[in-house]
């Protein structure tokens, strides 16, 4: 089932939202690779992206992040992206140039459920900003974005799977 064509398939979504859990399945039930961002980020930052947004600030966090998306030159790809991937525009049309967008979409009381305690995520967001407002920021840039949209929180991990795959 590997796209003839090298497109890769793209997650966005709110931590929480199972971009890494399900693109890991669908990337195995498509025959495609797999690339986590935020572990690239991590990678190439040397710390995790806690400690990035503790010692230099959610903004400096986006920067790399921008920065790994740009230099991404991949094909036949499942790609998860960090939640807020999303800030870049550069880097989101680099990636829909070879690539289906798929937004993961659930409520913020599952992002809260799923989550915990967010401040050990390491999530890209205003120091005064609550999760709420960062939900509602966010939801219209996934929105926007998206060339697919999958209510991610009415399937167990195969349902979710499966709606994905049949939608393409």
């Amino acid at each position: 089932m590997v796209d003839p064509t090298g497109r890769n398939l793209i997650f966005i979504g709110m931590p929480g939202s199972g971009k890494s859990t399900i693109g890991v399945l669908v990337a195995k039930r498509l025959g495609m690779g797999f690339i986590d961002t935020d572990l690239l980020i991590q990678e190439q930052a040397g710390r995790t992206l806690q400690e990035i947004v503790d010692q230099d600030g959610y903004v400096a966090l986006r920067q790399i992040e921008e920065q790994v998306l740009l230099a991404l030159d991949v094909h036949n790809q499942v790609i998860s992206t960090g939640g807020s991937a999303v800030y870049s525009d550069a880097a989101m049309q680099h990636l829909k140039r070879n690539g289906t967008v798929v937004f993961l979409d659930i409520s913020l009381e599952t992002v809260i459920h799923r989550i915990g305690d967010y401040s050990l995520r390491g999530i890209s967001r205003r120091p005064d900003q609550s999760l709420a407002e960062l939900f509602e920021e966010r939801f219209a840039l996934y929105t926007r974005y998206a060339d697919l949209t999958i209510k991610g929180e009415c399937f167990n991990q195969d349902q979710l799977c499966e709606a994905i795959i049949r939608k393409l």
